[in-house]
């Protein structure tokens, strides 16, 4: 069990399951209800969870131990989960979930390009082929015939 909980791939497949059920759920849940209002009541929720894990763990403290670079790129990126999730429900309020969400993987492709532009990243012929068919896939899934 413990190679299970330390295995990346275990991880990454978790949050592919609960990203699903994320846009199916978001879908419900956003009928009627403004886009904007809809992420801030997600972002409290988001707030709440994760501040009881870090308390349950004992990790207060460590955010004192947080340097300045790290906290810098973290809130950045806390920008951008935000403006991310903000477009993602203003998308799902639009479109169709099944639509929608291929199209938001796309960042999947984004990163591979922007790991290797920005952070030296290598990635082989297949890993190239690999990116290429989530690109395609996405499109074929969010095209109107």
């Amino acid at each position: 069990m413990s190679d299970l909980l330390s295995s990346w791939r275990f991880w990454a497949l978790l949050s592919a399951g609960f990203a699903a059920a994320t846009a199916i759920l978001a879908k419900v849940g956003i009928d009627g209800v403004a886009p904007d209002v809809a992420t801030f009541i997600r972002t409290v929720v988001i707030l709440m969870l994760t501040g009881a894990i870090v308390a349950a763990a004992g990790q207060i403290p460590d955010l004192a131990h947080v340097s300045t670079r790290n906290l810098v790129f973290l809130i950045l990126s806390g920008l951008a989960t935000g403006a991310s999730w903000l477009c993602y429900f203003r998308a799902l309020a639009l479109g169709d979930a099944g639509r929608v969400a291929p199209l938001d993987k796309l960042s999947v492709v984004l990163v591979a390009l922007f790991g290797v532009l920005f952070l030296g990243e290598r990635l082989a012929p297949h890993h190239w082929a690999g990116v290429g068919l989530i690109a395609a896939g996405a499109g074929l899934l969010a095209w109107r015939a």
